[in-house]
């Protein structure tokens, strides 16, 4: 028994293997391959079951179904089978039915596959689907493999039929669906250590797109992101072979292999020199992945809602003339319009330089996401880092000042290379991992999330002047732009990106000083919390110097160290460690350092 499948996953392994130099290649070819030999195995399962069975088979009213990635022909090396096992009332006795499931079930098992298998009558799969969002996109995706496959095309017809009858109630929740991984799961782009499947950008999103497409609510996407899309699936299959089982999580013992397999790591390197290299790589290639099929989403999910929105003229009341498209301006050149931030009509973006911040600082202060359309044309506008006047500099303060709303507005207009634009040094850290396992996020997003959380008033509740105020932002956003490869003090390498690029845009030198200051010292009063005694009039001079005793520095680092601390750690979900992050003792530490320098200081 189960001859069919002995040593399956063996097999799988056999197609899967790397060439010579350990590069894993022809992805594509490889999982269509697998998906085959796992088809061709499933069919040849279910004659020896069928002989083996002491009852005669039916022809009609019994087969089996796969679903997810066998039936979307992506099967990576590792991949659990989702099988379905239909029949039709009646066709069998309910202990014969069992009989014959433990015939293909126990083989599988034995083989060394995942398995997640059910038996379900078409009435069953019907309700299942009707209900179960997650389910009824996995039917979109079925293919017969043995038995009565006229049972299995019906059930799979009937259900997308329902599916697109259906589609116009079920957006909102499939939109809510990928909203509510977007808030576990975080972003592809920004996570050090990604869940490549349910990240937005990652491979559940494919799954939404062409459940959009069937709908026949949207086009899908092709082109660009068909690339995208095979190359993550790369991703996914050199995750199953550097950790030997199904996961979809890039935690970092895999990630120098994984780099390694496609193709990412220079041999000619020192090993250490190569591993480093080869995971910024990575995760650069993750960052545009992770783009790409998150734009896709997006634009697909926007044209589903435009179709629903007009899919009925409208008509002005008492009046028979079709309504124009409604834009209610919010800001010079820029227009709300169907819950998006777009262009006002007749504004183009190629002339001027200041329309992307304008937008950003609309989006974040409306609460409002920026029109894929409008992002696209905001690319084409002439930014030149040099050229910044006294609105454009408080344009920027508006937009970091805008708390939560800025990590959504600086991830959309990141998207279309903007914040490189203005500020070029941000490339060099771009997309990089932290090499502190403490970090969740990438380096850049990490600075967003700090500079989200600076406030406008000091630890006492005292409100910052506006030059205060305009240097601790500045300083959330540039506090760790020294992180580059070979860096040994980030801080120090930090302060001396700072005053160049906060000259080149042309802030007061007051505001430039107090910037570099925080940067520099940005580590500093943690270190004195973590390891000296706050009762030592010598350990708070010391301190109080490196704020050149100034009370309000003080405060503005205190505020900044309390935003890198809270900005980091990990979700539950996340196996990062915690061992650094705003905890109770941590605060309590900082805290009390902070309280014992402020009074030393205004002691004197």
């Amino acid at each position: 028994m189960g001859h069919a499948v002995e040593k399956l996953h063996d097999r799988l392994m056999e197609i899967s293997r790397v060439d010579d130099d350990g590069v894993y290649r022809y992805g594509a070819e490889k999982r269509s391959q697998r998906s085959e030999l796992v088809k061709t195995s499933l069919k040849a399962l279910w004659q020896e079951a069928s002989a083996e069975v002491d009852f005669d088979l039916p022809e009609s009213g019994v087969g089996l179904a796969a679903v997810g990635s066998l039936a979307r022909g992506q099967m990576g090396p590792n991949s659990d089978l989702d099988l379905v096992l239909m029949v039709e009332d009646r066709a069998l006795k309910q202990e014969q039915l069992a009989r014959f499931a433990d015939r293909l079930w126990y083989p599988l098992w034995d083989s060394g596959l995942d398995l997640d298998h059910s038996v379900r009558t078409r009435s069953q799969c019907e309700s299942v689907t009707d209900h179960d969002l997650p389910a009824a996109m996995g039917w979109l995706d079925v293919t017969a493999i043995a038995g009565d496959t006229a049972l299995i095309e019906g059930t799979a017809s009937s259900i997308l039929e329902r599916w697109r009858k259906a589609a116009r109630k079920r957006l909102p929740e499939l939109t809510e669906s990928a909203t509510a991984r977007l808030r576990q799961f975080g972003r592809l782009p920004y996570i050090n250590q990604p869940d490549i499947k349910e990240a937005r950008g990652g491979l559940r999103d494919s799954t939404l797109i062409a459940s959009l497409a069937a709908s026949w609510l949207s086009d899908r996407p092709h082109g660009q992101y068909d690339a995208a899309l095979e190359r993550l699936l790369d991703v996914r299959d050199c995750i199953h072979l550097a950790s030997k089982k199904d996961t979809n999580l890039l935690l970092p013992q895999y990630q120098p292999q994984v780099a390694g397999m496609l193709g990412l790591a220079d041999p000619t390197l020192p090993k250490d020199e190569r591993e480093a290299l080869s995971i910024d790589d990575l995760q650069t290639l993750l960052a545009s992945l992770g783009r790409r099929i998150a734009f896709a989403l997006d634009s697909t999910t926007s044209r589903a809602q435009h179709s629903l929105t007009h899919e009925r003229p409208r008509f002005a009341f008492f009046q028979g003339k079709r309504e124009a498209p409604r834009f209610d301006v919010i800001a010079p050149g820029i227009a709300k319009h169907e819950q998006t931030v777009v262009l006002a009509p007749g504004v183009s973006p190629v002339s001027d330089q200041y329309l992307p911040l304008r937008v950003a600082v609309a989006a974040a202060e409306f609460g409002l996401p920026i029109a894929n359309s409008t992002l696209i044309n905001l690319s084409k506008s002439p930014i030149r880092d040099s050229v910044w006047d006294d609105s454009s500099r408080r344009l920027f303060i508006r937009l970091l000042a805008c708390s939560e709303e800025l990590t959504r507005v600086w991830e959309e207009i990141d998207y279309v290379d903007i914040p490189g634009r203005w500020i070029p040094e941000w490339l060099g850290v771009r997309n990089r991992p932290s090499a502190s396992a403490a970090h969740r996020y990438t380096i850049d997003r990490h600075m967003v999330e700090v500079t989200s959380r600076l406030g406008e008033r000091s630890p006492g509740g005292v409100l910052y002047d506006e030059e205060h105020y305009q240097a601790l932002l500045l300083a959330g956003i540039l506090h760790d732009i020294g992180k580059r490869p070979g860096v040994a003090d980030h801080a120090e390498e930090g302060a001396r990106h700072v005053p160049v690029i906060l000259r080149r845009m042309g802030y007061a030198d007051t505001v430039v000083e107090m910037a570099t200051v925080l940067v520099r010292e940005h580590l500093t009063l943690s270190d004195y919390a973590s390891g000296k005694d706050p009762h030592d009039p010598d350990v708070l001079a010391s301190l109080a110097a490196h704020v050149r005793g100034d009370t309000t520095l003080l405060d503005m680092l205190f505020d900044l160290t309390k935003a890198d601390g809270s900005s980091l750690g990990a979700t539950s979900t996340e196996a990062i460690t915690k061992r650094y992050g705003w905890s109770k003792w941590r605060e309590n530490l900082v805290s009390t350092m902070y309280s014992a320098a402020k009074a030393y200081m205004l002691d004197r």
